[in-house]
C-alpha cells in the first residue's frame, strides 16, 4: 500500500515555509488588509493632475509604496491558501486580497490613459526631466502601450471587471485541487493506491505498469466525467483574452500577450519552425524508450516511467539540498550562500499535503524573501524541481537586490531561464561524477526527459494555444470535440507512430493550469533553450560568463527582455538557441543510445 497523503497538520515545521518576512500571523495580515484601502484611495487624488514632472514622480513615488503593500497582502494571502486549497479560511483571505488587487487596478485605472493622452510636447518634457530619470525606461515602456490605451471611462470599467475575467482559472482550479475526487488505483498485486492531482505523475513513474495503466485510466476517467465544466471555463477564458485583445486594437490575443514583453510574434512561430525541424529526434526518443521498455506496444502511461528502473535512486531532502548545492558551485560562493540560506531560513513548503496546490512554483514579494512550494516525493524529477525553483528564486533575490522596485519584477520571457539553467547545472554535475555505465544511461534518461518535457512539450502547448484562440478569433466555438481534437493530433504529430493513442489523451490538454494565463507556455522552451546555451557558456568559459549571468540576472526589468539575453550572450531573434538546444537534445540521445548498445539492452 502507498504512504497515505498526510494532514497539513501533520508535516513537521521545519518542512514548512516561513511566511514571516511577509506577515508575522494572520493577525497581522488581516490588521494590514483592514488599513489598505485608505492608502489605495489616495492615489485617486492624482487624478487630473499628471501633466507636469513633479506630480507624475511623487505619483510614481506613492504608487511603488501601496504596491509593494498590496503585494505583500495579496501573496500572504495567495500562499496561505496554496498550503490547503480546501481550507475555508485561506479562501477567504486569497478572495478578499484579490478584491484589494482590483480596487488597485481600479483606483488607479486613470493612470495609463490620462498620462498618455497628453500631448507629444508635454510628454517630451516630462520624460526628458532629471527628475525622473530613474524612471525613464519605465515610462518609455508605457509610451509603447499608447495606441492599446482606452480613455479613462473605459479603462476604469475594465479595471473593475478584471477579478470577473480572470474567474474560469479560479473555478478551474478549484476544481481540479479540490472537488475533483478520483478512484484509487490497483497494482499488479491487486494493492489499492491513492491517486491524486499532486501524486499522479509520481505514480506515471511506477515500474509497475498496471498501477501506471490503472493510475491513467482512473485519473483521466475523472477528467472526461468533467470536460463539460472544463471546457466551458477554458472557452471563457479565451473568450476573455480575444475580447480584450479586440478592445485594445491588437490584432490577436497572442500579439497583445507578447507585446507585453516587446517580443515580436515570429520569435514565437520561428519556435514552432524549428523545432518542427527537429522533429524527428522526438520521434527517435519515442522510439528507444519503447525499445528500453520492452515493450510490444508504448503507451501513454508509459512515457514517464525511468528507463532503467533497477538503479532508481531516492533521496531525503536534506541530500536533495547537498546536491543542489554542490552543483550550482559553478555560480560562485555569493549564490550558493544565499541558496543555503534559503534552505535553512525555510523558503519552501516541501512535501504534499491534502488539499495542497499540486505542481511547484516560486513567489515572493520586493520586501520579504522568495519562497517555493513543491510536492517533494524523493524522486530526481523531486530534486530537479527544487533545482528549478530555487533558479527562479534567486533571478527574484538578485533582481530585488539590485534594481528599485519599479525595476525588480523581470518579465515572463525570461522568468525559464534561471531555473533551467539550475536544471541543467544539476545534471551535468551528475553526469560528470556518474562512471556506472547504467546510472549514467538512467541520468541521460531524466536529461531527454527534460527536453522532451520542456521543449517538445511546451511547444505542443503553444501551438494548441494558437490553434484554440484562432478558433475563438474566427468566429468559431471551443467544445469538447474541437478541443479534444486538436490536442490528439499534436500528441500523434509529436510523439509519432511509435506511440499508442489511447482515448484518455485527448483529455490531457484539461488539467494545464498554463492555459489559463494565455501564451505563456511557449517561453518554457524559449527560455530552456536560452539556458542551454547560458549553462554550456558557464561550463566552458568560465567566470566571465558567470559573471555576465549573475548580471542578467540583477537586470530585473531594467531593459527589453530580449536585450536581457543579448547581455547574457544568447540572441532569440534567430532560431539558433532553438537549433542548439535541440542538438544537444540529439548528442544526449545518441549517447543513451550507444550505452544500450554496449550493454545489450
Amino acid at each position: 500500500m502507498s504512504e497515505k497523503i498526510k494532514e497539513r497538520s501533520e508535516i513537521e515545521q521545519q518542512y514548512k515555509w516561513d511566511l514571516s518576512s511577509l506577515f508575522k500571523s494572520d493577525e497581522d495580515f488581516e490588521e494590514a488588509l483592514k488599513n489598505i484601502d485608505e492608502q489605495i484611495n489616495v492615489l485617486a487624488k492624482y487624478q487630473g493632475k499628471l501633466n507636469n514632472a513633479d506630480n507624475v514622480l511623487e505619483f510614481l513615488q506613492k504608487e511603488t509604496d501601496v504596491l509593494r503593500k498590496v503585494s505583500n497582502i495579496y501573496n500572504y494571502a495567495s500562499l496561505r491558501n496554496a498550503e490547503n486549497t480546501t481550507d475555508e479560511i485561506a479562501q477567504s483571505m486569497s478572495s478578499r486580497a484579490v478584491g484589494k488587487f482590483v480596487l488597485f487596478q481600479t483606483v488607479t485605472a486613470y493612470v495609463q490613459p490620462e498620462f498618455l493622452a497628453l500631448d507629444d510636447q508635454t510628454l517630451e518634457s516630462i520624460m526628458n526631466d532629471e527628475k525622473l530619470k530613474d524612471y525613464k525606461f519605465f515610462l518609455e515602456r508605457l509610451l509603447r502601450l499608447k495606441k492599446h490605451t482606452l480613455s479613462v471611462e473605459e479603462e476604469e470599467i475594465l479595471a473593475q471587471f478584471s477579478e470577473t475575467l480572470e474567474a474560469a482559472g479560479d473555478i478551474s482550479s478549484y476544481l481540479m485541487n479540490a472537488d475533483m475526487v478520483y478512484e484509487d488505483a490497483l497494482d499488479s498485486k491487486g494493492n489499492k493506491h491513492e491517486l491524486t492531482d499532486s501524486n499522479f505523475i509520481l505514480l506515471q513513474f511506477n515500474e509497475d505498469r498496471i498501477l501506471r495503466e490503472n493510475a491513467f485510466r482512473n485519473y483521466y476517467k475523472t477528467y472526461k466525467g468533467h470536460i463539460n465544466t472544463l471546457t466551458s471555463a477554458y472557452s471563457s477564458n479565451v473568450k476573455a483574452s480575444t475580447t480584450m485583445a479586440k478592445v485594445r486594437h491588437y490584432e490577436s490575443s497572442r500579439e497583445m500577450q507578447m507585446a507585453l514583453s516587446n517580443i515580436p510574434t515570429n520569435v514565437y512561430d520561428q519556435l514552432v519552425d524549428t523545432v518542427h525541424k527537429h522533429m524527428k529526434t522526438m520521434h527517435d526518443y519515442v522510439s528507444f524508450r519503447k525499445r528500453m521498455l520492452k515493450v510490444d506496444e508504448l503507451h501513454y502511461y508509459d512515457v514517464y516511467t525511468p528507463l532503467v528502473g533497477s538503479i532508481e535512486k531516492t533521496y531525503s531532502y536534506e541530500q536533495a539540498q547537498e546536491i543542489i548545492l554542490d552543483a550550482l558551485m559553478p555560480l560562485g560562493k555569493d549564490y550558493t550562500d544565499v541558496v543555503a540560506s534559503a534552505f535553512k531560513d525555510r523558503w519552501l513548503d516541501v512535501y504534499p499535503n491534502k488539499g495542497k496546490r499540486g505542481g511547484a512554483f516560486s513567489s515572493g514579494t520586493y520586501d520579504s524573501n522568495p519562497f517555493i512550494l513543491t510536492n517533494f516525493t524523493g524522486t530526481l524529477d523531486s530534486v530537479s524541481t527544487i533545482a528549478h525553483e530555487m533558479g527562479h528564486s534567486m533571478h527574484s533575490y538578485l533582481a530585488n537586490h539590485h534594481q528599485p522596485a519599479h525595476y525588480s519584477d523581470y518579465t515572463l520571457f525570461v522568468a525559464e531561464v534561471a531555473s533551467t539553467v539550475n536544471e541543467n547545472l544539476l545534471i551535468e554535475k551528475l553526469l560528470k561524477d556518474e562512471k556506472d555505465p547504467q546510472a549514467r544511461l538512467a541520468l541521460l534518461n531524466q536529461y531527454l526527459e527534460n527536453f522532451k518535457g520542456t521543449v517538445y512539450r511546451q511547444t505542443m502547448f503553444a501551438e494548441f494555444e494558437k490553434k484554440a484562440h484562432e478558433i475563438i478569433e474566427e468566429g468559431g466555438a471551443l467544445t469538447p470535440a474541437i478541443l479534444n481534437g486538436i490536442y490528439s493530433d499534436l500528441i500523434k504529430q509529436y510523439f509519432g507512430e511509435d506511440l499508442v493513442f489511447d482515448e484518455e489523451i485527448q483529455y490531457e490538454w484539461s488539467r494545464i493550469p498554463h492555459f489559463y494565463r494565455p501564451f505563456y507556455v511557449y517561453v518554457y522552451a524559449t527560455g530552456y533553450s536560452t539556458a542551454v546555451a547560458i549553462s554550456e557558456k558557464i561550463l566552458n568559459e568560465g567566470e566571465e560568463a558567470v559573471k555576465k549571468y549573475k548580471e542578467f540576472l540583477s537586470m530585473g526589468s531594467s531593459a527589453y527582455p530580449l536585450d536581457e539575453l543579448k547581455h547574457a550572450g544568447v540572441d532569440l531573434n534567430t532560431p539558433e538557441p532553438i537549433d542548439i538546444a535541440l542538438n544537444k537534445f540529439r548528442k544526449v540521445l545518441d549517447e543513451a543510445t550507444a550505452i544500450a548498445d554496449e550493454l545489450g539492452l
